[in-house]
């Protein structure tokens, strides 16, 4: 071997082991450097790798640069451009072949060619163009070039010129067979496919798992059973009884046939169902009534919990050709459970528009949904359906409205709707009490509480979390030890990591560090981060900087991936001016790439969501919504307002800190609610985040100025702003 061809060697190795495009470049220079331009075993393996990388200006270049191309170089470079889906390129490669004439194109040329023609949907001549030039040059008797013109054909919708084709090869291998089959399925000629099937096996020609996931939705729709059990004979025989698609198809044929126990059982052996199977087993369910088990394998569906599984689902269902009220049903609960509860609403929204009659089930499942998004106006439209339908309210709806109410602020309405309730069960009771919790009324949630255990309803652990929780939100210590102590002994109930929580909280909240510090050092489990975490915020209300440190290490230790806990480190070091350690901080979170959740308000006017951030521009009516901030804090410090600065970023002037918090989400929301609302109507804003200090005492002073009635919902709670007082005695 000489030194150039060992050269060439060195490089197609090279080449071949060549991963990124850049890597290809580079060897492409070292090429031209050793001058091996003219080798055509390199420049066509350089044209490969080019187009396998979407690299196809260059991949051009190179062979209309190449001295004495060959066909082979040529027919890689039509090759790529068809697999990159350039139909009319890989076109123009050949016209300019045929043009020149030096080159003849073989077999490998037509058969990439066909492919490319059937890429050319609004131009079927030019496959046909292509077809005759293959009969013009001898290529028609070649049978990867007869399987290509057959399958352009049958992708144009040509099936008698497909099948005549087909007929007249004097050679016909499995992957052409099973072409004519598919063929036949798309097209609805059903019969046709099956006789070409048997054809097939009474030829001997060996069977794959294309030719049985072809042909088994044919006997699929003809109902021809007993023939599709001829084929599941086949599958065993052919040692394909594990194959996916061939089991997602002898479901769907045993259950279109009627056959749900033989669909099952199929079903039952697929080790980890797609979505294509499911819907094979959902859609044989649906068409035998056999309604709850659609719904059963609906949820398994959704069970998954990933993200992309439940647009998997959604997928399957928007196909389904009919939508039964259990499907419905089911595509509402799962988005509404997996906390995608505005797709939820969505849903509800299309399956009224669809002129479908809701139930039961789905007005719990909706209502759940609008409970978590703070969405009174579709809550209380959903409420008036419950009428319209003549839906006798169960205690699952009736818990549900509650609920509903609570969450979205009205908690009058939830105990008027409680109270109507004549026989309430326990979580009717954990509903009311969770309601009271969240809008901080304490004493109102222990005594229901008390009123429960008068009437010999016995608590459950979610019933004893929601009263602590209440107690925690309002101060009451006391309350909260002796529930926590009824619960551990006069109930035994074992506590949850959130009882131990909500214990940590409580003392925390009242300003009783060190016993919450003993309290946790007292738990019989291994603190995790929740605890820390309430700890945390316990230290940041109290400035108690030493502890809160501690709390820190913990949680950075237990769970560092999570922003909060930055943020609350930095805001406690800032609100002790030292600004140094609070940068640190934040820099650590930087260096992690933890990025904190944007600050975000909503608030409903009319049927509309309006939505805000810190420093918003975006709405339509900014300046007006600007210019009243602008008013509300002019007459705000004229009655004693103070801006709470204290954490905001330290490296900016104190006037420009100031202006950063006079825009935060919440009071652009507010200001929008006043210009957009009647005098004295009530005005209710939902942010995602806990309201900060200086918002918090900026509402205070705008209900006392403007007169109105301000509900603000948090993170953790609700807060009613009126003359000039928080309900939760800021204590938040």
């Amino acid at each position: 071997m000489n030194s150039t061809q060992t050269k060439t060697a060195k490089f197609l190795t090279i080449l071949s082991q060549s991963t990124t495009l850049a890597q290809i470049i580079q060897t492409h220079a070292q090429i031209i450097i050793n001058n091996l331009t003219t080798s055509l075993h390199l420049a066509t393996k350089l044209t490969q790798k080019l187009c396998s990388h979407g690299s196809l200006h260059r991949a051009r270049l190179l062979v209309s640069t190449t001295p004495n191309p060959d066909i082979f170089l040529f027919n890689a470079l039509i090759e790529g451009l068809f697999k990159n889906q350039m139909g009319w390129d890989s076109i123009s490669v050949y016209g300019q072949l045929k043009k020149d004439g030096v080159l003849r194109p073989n077999g490998h040329s037509y058969g990439f060619l066909i492919g490319a023609a059937g890429l050319i949907w609004d131009d079927w001549k030019v496959g046909k163009s292509v077809h005759g030039n293959v009969i013009v040059d001898g290529f028609d008797g070649n049978l990867n070039v007869g399987a290509s013109i057959v399958n352009m054909y049958v992708g144009f919708g040509e099936i008698e010129d497909a099948y005549k084709l087909f007929d007249e090869m004097s050679e016909r291998d499995v992957v052409v067979w099973n072409t004519m089959v598919s063929g036949f399925v798309k097209s609805g000629l059903f019969g046709d496919a099956m006789r070409v099937f048997w054809r097939m096996v009474g030829c001997g020609v060996g069977i794959d798992s294309s030719s049985l996931a072809s042909v088994i939705p044919a006997a699929a729709e003809l109902g021809w059973l007993d023939f599709g059990m001829g084929i599941q004979c086949l599958v065993l025989k052919s040692g394909l009884h594990d194959h996916i698609q061939v089991l997602t198809g002898l479901v769907s044929l045993y259950a279109k046939c009627g056959d749900l126990d033989g669909a099952r059982s199929l079903f039952g052996r697929i080790g980890k169902p797609d979505l294509i199977c499911y819907n094979a087993m959902i859609s044989g369910f649906t068409c035998n009534d056999e309604t709850d088990c659609a719904v059963r394998l609906f949820h398994e569906l959704l069970g998954y919990g990933e993200k992309n599984e439940i647009e998997l689902a959604r997928k399957l269902f928007d196909e389904s050709p009919e939508k039964s009220l259990a499907s419905w049903n089911a595509m509402i609960s799962g988005h509404a459970q997996h906390g995608l509860n505005q797709m939820a609403i969505s849903l509800f929204q299309e399956m009224q528009a669809y002129g479908v009659h809701p139930n039961h089930v789905t007005i719990t499942s909706v209502l759940s949904a609008c409970a978590q998004l703070g969405a009174l106006i579709v809550g209380k439209w959903v409420h008036e359906l419950i009428s319209k339908y003549r839906l006798v309210p169960n205690i699952y709806v009736s818990t549900a409205l509650i609920d509903m109410y609570a969450k979205c602020g009205s908690i009058v309405k939830a105990r008027e709707l409680f109270h109507e309730i004549p026989d309430k069960n326990v979580v009717s009771w954990n509903a009311m009490i969770s309601g009271y919790g969240l809008h901080g009324l304490g004493h109102k949630a222990v005594k229901l509480f008390f009123d429960m255990l008068d009437l010999e309803i016995s608590p459950s652990e979610v019933t004893f979390l929601c009263v602590l929780y209440a107690c925690s939100h309002a101060g009451l210590v006391d309350e909260g030890n002796k529930i926590f102590e009824c619960m551990v002994h006069d109930y035994n109930v074992e506590p949850f990591t959130e009882h131990y929580a909500c214990m940590i909280d409580l003392f925390g909240r009242a300003g009783q560090l060190q016993k919450a510090v003993d309290f946790i050092e007292k738990m019989p489990v291994e603190p995790g981060p929740q605890i820390w975490a309430s700890l945390l915020g316990a230290c940041l209300n109290h400035k108690a900087t030493d502890l809160a440190l501690m709390a820190s290490d913990r949680l950075q230790q237990l769970d560092p991936e999570n922003t909060g806990h930055y943020v609350s480190i930095s805001n406690i070091y800032s609100a002790d001016r030292n600004f140094t350690a609070a940068a640190s901080i934040r820099q650590v979170a930087k260096n992690r790439r933890l990025a904190k959740t944007p600050g975000c308000t909503l608030i409903e006017i009319g049927n509309t969501s309006h939505v805000f951030t810190s420093g918003d521009k975006s709405h339509p009516q900014y300046a007006a919504i600007y210019e009243k901030l602008e008013m509300l804090i002019a007459k705000m410090k004229e009655a004693g307002f103070l801006t709470e600065a204290s954490i905001t970023l330290h490296d900016v002037e104190e006037e420009e800190k100031e202006l950063m918090v006079n825009v935060h989400s919440e009071k652009l929301a507010i200001a929008f609610g006043l210009i957009s609302t009647e005098l004295g109507t009530e005005i209710r804003i939902f942010k995602n985040l806990r309201v900060c200090v200086d918002c918090h005492n900026a509402t205070k002073f705008i209900s006392k100025i403007t007169d109105r009635i301000i509900i603000v919902r948090d993170a953790n709670r609700f807060h009613h702003f009126q003359d000039g007082v928080c309900s939760c005695g800021d204590y938040w």
